[in-house]
């Protein structure tokens, strides 16, 4: 690998949860050879996103706030064109890294043990995210779990780096059944002054999951395509 720094996950047989390790072998270098499977993955030096989005006195630049969104939706297009569903998209799940002397930041998601391949149905096994993340449909039955909680999740992913605070918190599942039963819609934080900003987080952010977006939708977004985007972007983000 060239001296390159790596992380090495290594799994202890029979105590590993099996779906991150079929994600990982089919996004990572894998190797099952020896007595423990490990995943070879790439290192993160820096912290999570978690830390940047409790930073509540500081508030990212656009140019760094549209170049992180901008590589979270491509690593997310690139999960999903692999058929899968993360289920626990976070803050606290996408980590950091500054390769040394480049001046740039690059974002990996992490935490596949969630992962979980198509679409499916399974009241026991899903609700084990973070409720603050859990999409509209999640409170519903007959429960259908799509790639579309995963944008949801991404929508308040993005409302927390640029609020520091959640639309709503919710203490226990029940809350949330009760309270997104009450809702229609997620209102535009006062703090977010942006129009095109509000318009993809609010597509995100949609109730109905058929007509929310996909990261490949939304990557198409003036957000990243405009003018104003041409600013903030160098030539190789765009």
């Amino acid at each position: 690998m060239d001296n390159e720094i790596v992380a090495v996950k290594v799994f202890q047989v029979g105590k590993y949860d099996p779906r991150e390790l079929t994600a990982g072998k089919q996004l990572r270098d894998y190797n099952d050879d020896s007595i423990y499977p490990f995943l070879v993955l790439e290192y993160a030096n820096m912290k999570t996103l978690d830390i940047v989005a409790k930073q509540t006195q500081f508030s990212l630049p656009s140019f760094a706030l549209r170049a992180l969104m901008k590589q979270i939706l491509e690593g997310i297009r690139s999960f999903h064109a692999a058929g899968f569903i993360h289920r626990d998209i976070k803050t606290d799940n996408i980590l950091l890294n500054s390769p040394p002397g480049s001046g740039q930041v690059h974002i990996k998601i992490s935490d596949f043990g969630f992962a979980k391949q198509d679409i499916y149905s399974n009241e026991i096994t899903y609700f084990k995210g973070t409720l603050s993340y859990m999409g509209p449909e999640l409170t519903k039955k007959p429960l259908v779990v799509t790639q579309k909680v995963d944008m949801y999740a991404i929508g308040i992913t993005f409302y927390h780096l640029i609020t520091h605070k959640y639309p709503h918190t919710f203490r226990t599942y029940k809350e949330l059944q009760t309270k997104m039963a009450q809702l229609k819609c997620i209102e535009r934080p006062s703090e977010l002054k942006d129009n095109l900003l509000w318009n993809l987080l609010s597509q995100l952010l949609e109730f109905d999951p058929n007509k929310r977006i996909s990261a490949e939708v939304a990557l198409k977004h003036s957000f990243f395509t405009g003018e104003e985007a041409k600013h903030d972007l160098t030539p190789e983000q765009q």
